[in-house]
């Protein structure tokens, strides 16, 4: 089965990019019918979709962040990134990644990294 794992630094300065990756084991980033999303939930709030990159590559993201977010891949290494620029204190917050699958029913989070909490402050 799909596993997926977060990595980066805990620690952000204000003003700097925010950075992380997600490592995926288990299935190809280029396998159809699946996109590979960031998710985020900041201290005493509920899950914040940042955004995703599909299996042919497009991304597509929260048009509150859209300004700031950018997710690119890798294939060789099968690994997805997330770089969210100037960052804020506001941008606390355990960040996810995840496989999403498009169904009739909507789109299911099935797949989730086990998450990395990121500080942004002085």
């Amino acid at each position: 089965q799909v596993q997926l794992k977060e990595s980066g630094p805990g620690l952000v300065n204000p003003s700097q990019t925010l950075s992380l990756t997600c490592t995926v084991s288990g299935g190809a980033l280029t396998t159809n019918n699946y996109g590979w999303s960031w998710i985020r939930r900041p201290p005493g709030k509920g899950l914040e979709w940042i955004g995703y990159i599909a299996n042919g590559g497009s991304t597509y993201y929260n048009p509150s962040l859209r300004s700031r977010a950018s997710i690119s891949r890798d294939t060789s290494n099968n690994h997805f990134s997330l770089q969210l620029s100037s960052a804020t204190p506001e941008d606390t917050a355990f960040y996810y990644c995840a496989r999403v699958y498009p169904s009739v029913a909507g789109y299911l989070y099935q797949d989730w990294g086990q998450g990395t909490q990121v500080t942004v402050s002085s």
